[in-house]
């Protein structure tokens, strides 16, 4: 069921953006500019609201020997001690996907009665694909917004369609992202335990993410638009000075329609995990728990009773019944 309302949810928003046509000036000035409001505006109070959670304890998490002893060899990635074993474990964590890539699975082996552990590296590589698909494609967009286009935007769609199949050009990320989506969704559907645990949030993000892709494919190589009005349209709305020009066709709208909404819903959704994860205790504190006393800031002060002062009070009652004392 989870999976159907979220299908019906992009249906629904799929057939409202099919106004897009009729009212070009809601669907191309409006409701982007709203999306950026509240997008920038999630992102704010997220952000502050994480950076004001309290952390005072050091909670790392480790899967190396920390460093104690001069003579036990510590490994700064895994259990990191000072600054530069935090930005390194980070770098791998955000570009690499560090801890993903060492992800195991675990089976019931029915006939031996026993659990198995395995690798799952297939996870970690349809995250990479789509991940780093997606941030080729937000950059090869910034075509869109900037005059004079940046040279390395060039050089990256070159790349992109290094093997010149078709006209236009097959572009490698758009095939990339479709397939890295595609498994992201089935391993949803078809996975009993992660169809388990699996939201309509989840599975909305995938189908929304699925539109904004098979769309903007669908304008490049079947549907095509003017990219010189689309081109037109972006820029001003980058200047404030919107401008909306005629005959850019109804798919661009579904396009830019489907593109705000994730705008809007990102900052509300796990798809913020990329900022939260510079947020996170377990990842960006050092291990230095045994070189440095950190105390709670906030604990109350309490009255302590301690044994000396219990030795006093009971002395006499201790010494008759011949227990040992620290102090006579």
């Amino acid at each position: 069921m989870k999976l159907w309302y979220s299908l019906i949810i992009t249906i629904l928003l799929l057939m409202l953006s099919l106004l897009g046509g009729a009212f070009p000036v809601v669907f191309g000035i409006v409701i982007p500019y709203m999306a950026l409001i509240l997008f920038v505006a999630g992102i704010i109070y997220r952000v502050i609201k994480w950076a004001r959670s309290p952390a005072p304890f050091r909670i790392p998490t480790t899967a190396g020997q920390q460093k104690s002893l001069t003579w036990i060899k510590a490994n700064n990635l895994e259990s990191p001690y000072n600054i530069w074993g935090v930005l390194g474990r980070m770098f791998l964590e955000v570009f690499l996907f560090r801890s993903l890539f060492r992800n195991t699975k675990v089976e019931l082996d029915n006939n031996a009665n026993r659990l198995s552990y395995g690798d799952n590296k297939y996870l970690w590589l349809g995250a990479m694909a789509f991940h780093w698909s997606l941030l080729i494609i937000f950059l090869r967009h910034l075509r869109y917004f900037t005059e004079p286009v940046l040279r390395f935007v060039y050089w990256l769609q070159d790349l992109d369609g290094l093997f010149e199949i078709g006209v236009p050009t097959l572009l490698i990320t758009n095939l990339v992202v479709v397939i890295a989506l595609g498994y992201l969704l089935s391993r949803r559907i078809f996975n009993p335990q992660v169809r388990y645990i699996s939201l309509v949030s989840d599975y909305f993000a995938l189908f929304l993410l699925l539109t904004i892709v098979i769309s903007g494919i669908w304008m490049r190589y079947f549907d095509k638009v003017d990219i010189i009005k689309v081109k037109e349209l972006a820029m001003s709305i980058t200047v404030f000075k919107p401008v909306i020009p005629e005959g850019i066709g109804s798919i661009f709208f579904i396009h830019l329609f489907f593109v705000c909404v994730l705008i809007a819903y990102f900052p509300f959704s796990k798809l913020l995990h990329a900022a939260g994860v510079f947020f996170s205790p377990t990842r960006n504190l050092a291990n230095n728990n045994r070189m440095k006393r950190h105390i709670n800031p906030w604990n109350p002060k309490v009255k302590v009773h301690t044994y000396a002062e219990w030795e006093d009070e009971f002395r006499d009652l201790l010494k008759n019944v011949g227990l040992p004392l620290e102090k006579e």
